[in-house]
C-alpha cells in the first residue's frame, strides 16, 4: 500500500458503500466544503466551477471523489488528467480506466456516466474546450512530455 493510501481516511458515502477522500490538504478540504454544503458550488478553482467525479479504486474497489475542473458540453463532462502539467498522470486515471462507471456531482445534482479515453479529433475538440475552462492547462500540456489523457463522461 502506498503512502497515500495509507493516509486516506474513510468518510460518509451517499451510495451506500465504502469512501475514501484523498489526503492532498487543498484536495481534501475542497471535498469537505462541498460534501457539509451539499453543492459543488462551494468550491472553486481560481473562481471557476469544480465538478466531483467519483469513481472506483482500481484495486479496492472503493468510492474515490475527484474534484475536477467543470468542462461541459451538451450535457456530457470532460475529465482531464493534467495533474497540473506533472510527468506522471494522476492516480485516478487507473481507477479510471479499471472501473469507467462513474458518478458525476454538478452542484447539487448527481449523474450516472461512462468513462471513455479520447484520441484524435474528438480529442482535439474537447481540449480545447477544456482549456476554454480553464486556461492554465495550455501551460500544463507545455509542462510535459506526456499527453494529457482526456476523458469524456458521457450518459
Amino acid at each position: 500500500m502506498d503512502e497515500t493510501t495509507q493516509q486516506q481516511e474513510q468518510s460518509q458515502d451517499h451510495g451506500g458503500g465504502e469512501r475514501i477522500l484523498p489526503a492532498i490538504g487543498w484536495v481534501r478540504e475542497q471535498l469537505e466544503k462541498i460534501e457539509k454544503a451539499g453543492t459543488t458550488d462551494a468550491a472553486q478553482v481560481m473562481d471557476r466551477p469544480v465538478v466531483v467525479v467519483t469513481m472506483r479504486g482500481a484495486r479496492s474497489g472503493r468510492r474515490r471523489p475527484v474534484p475536477l475542473m467543470r468542462v461541459e458540453h451538451g450535457g456530457d463532462y470532460l475529465a482531464v488528467a493534467s495533474k497540473g502539467g506533472a510527468p506522471k498522470d494522476p492516480v485516478w486515471v487507473r481507477n479510471i480506466e479499471a472501473h469507467p462507471e462513474v458518478e458525476v456531482q454538478d452542484g447539487t445534482e448527481r449523474h450516472p456516466r461512462t468513462a471513455r479515453r479520447l484520441s484524435g479529433e474528438e480529442r482535439q475538440r474537447w481540449w480545447e474546450r477544456a482549456v476554454a475552462a480553464y486556461p492554465p492547462y495550455a501551460d500544463y500540456q507545455e509542462r510535459t512530455d506526456r499527453e494529457i489523457p482526456l476523458y469524456l463522461l458521457e450518459r
